[in-house]
């Protein structure tokens, strides 16, 4: 059975250790060289960049999110164990583990980190298909006559040069359509490498929950549940036009899965069509001071998510939840895409503005859509405000000085609010 040393990358085909380096982590399946559509993703990837630069943290549970009214934003292994999951309230994953280091995220370190991984990837095949800063999608057809080695080795390899030169890891899938591929990739997380292949794909996907369906989440299951349908065998019982009538389009689309179909195809540069940060508070809040400091803050992380992005926006929104959960939101349409930090502030303060203060606040969010290219951004002056083209330079200068010595170089006072 053609076989794989995930450390040396030595292919053989016969059981046992790797004959070239003694080692035990190996992969064996009957198609391990010829599936080409592989879905990775790395291990706990905002913990584990923690942990990278922290090895004080190696042992402890560590937990990015926001604050105790905050949510998880992930988890490292150590505290999944005690229950806690991304999206998960933080009182509730602070509950099953309080001995947790929680640590605001640091996206643009997150973010430098994954463009590195991206570059790693496109060395590789041009059908890279992000699905966040840490998982993709890759087509490698006909990329084994370039290398000179299948698609697994190149796997392989990937996740070996990004333990061995950024020291973080990552699971591989690796199937013939995307969702058998994510599938494969959680099978044996983290450090995994997981082959489904066509031959097995059946008896596999027999007796598997349907949760295991991306896209499928608490609404759809319950749904699911009522028909009588948990497992993928339940789903198999049903005709396609009946499955349709009662859940739509995502009926269509469940009876191909349950047979393990999938006819979507690896695309490459899928267009972002709109950039965005938001907070839940601590505690709700109705202080003008303490909402308008927050106000700047995710104006400047949108404005650099969208430079870092080469992009510019020329819708701007302003999202609120009131205490009793109910929603704001407000949008405005610019004369000129921006991508300026100041100008986002500023449309989104205005917003703010005409909605007044009513009672308080626990989630205030800032977005930017409807975006171009960042070479179409800002290109006319403000005949109503004269200074603005001079806070535009100066905000251009911090930008440079923040690349140079690190984003607490140069903060503004209501930033600290």
């Amino acid at each position: 059975m053609p076989a794989l040393c995930r450390d040396c990358l030595t292919t053989f085909d016969r059981e046992g250790r790797c004959p070239a380096c003694q080692s035990m982590r190996v992969v064996r399946h009957p198609e391990l060289f010829d599936l080409t559509i592989a879905h990775m993703d790395c291990d706990a990837f905002y913990a584990s960049v923690e942990k990278r630069d922290n090895p004080d943290l190696r042992d402890k549970p560590v937990i990015i999110g926001g604050g105790r009214r905050g949510v998880v934003s992930t988890a490292c292994y150590v505290a999944r164990i005690r229950g806690v999951r991304s999206a998960m309230p933080m009182f509730q994953a602070l509950r099953l583990c309080p001995d947790a280091v929680v640590i605001r995220p640091r996206m643009e370190v997150y973010a430098a980190l994954s463009r590195q991984i991206r570059a790693m990837m496109d060395e590789m095949t041009p059908d890279v298909e992000p699905l966040s800063l840490d998982e993709a999608f890759m087509d490698l057809s006909g990329t084994a006559k370039l290398h000179g080695a299948p698609p697994a080795v190149l796997l392989a390899r990937l996740i070996k040069r990004m333990k061995d030169e950024l020291g973080l890891s990552g699971s591989i899938g690796l199937s013939h359509n995307k969702f058998l591929a994510k599938v494969a990739s959680d099978l044996e997380k983290p450090r995994g490498f997981s082959v489904i292949g066509k031959a097995e794909t059946a008896e596999f996907l027999h007796d598997k929950p349907v949760g295991l369906i991306w896209g499928v989440g608490g609404a759809t299951q319950a749904s699911l549940d009522r028909a009588g349908i948990h497992t993928f065998a339940d789903l198999l019982r049903w005709d396609e036009r009946d499955l349709t009538a009662r859940f739509g389009s995502m009926g269509a689309r469940l009876w191909h899965l349950a047979r393990g179909e999938d006819r979507r195809r690896v695309r490459a540069n899928t267009p972002i069509k709109s950039i965005s940060n938001e907070t839940t508070f601590f505690e709700d809040t109705s202080n003008a001071d303490i909402l308008d400091g927050h106000l700047w803050r995710m104006a400047e992380k949108v404005s650099d998510r969208a430079k870092a992005k080469g992009k510019a926006g020329r819708v701007v929104t302003l999202k609120l939840k009131r205490a009793d959960h109910s929603l704001i939101s407000r949008r405005i349409a610019l004369r000129d895409a921006t991508q300026m930090a100041d100008t986002l502030y500023r449309e989104a303060r205005a917003l703010f503005d005409q909605v007044g203060t009513q009672g308080a606040y626990r989630l205030l969010g800032v977005g930017l859509s409807d975006l171009v290219p960042a070479d179409a951004a800002d290109l006319s002056g403000d005949l109503l405000d004269p200074n603005a083209a001079q806070r535009r330079k100066a905000e251009r200068a911090t930008d440079e000085i923040r690349k140079r010595f690190g984003s607490d170089a140069i903060l503004k006072g209501r930033a600290m609010r």
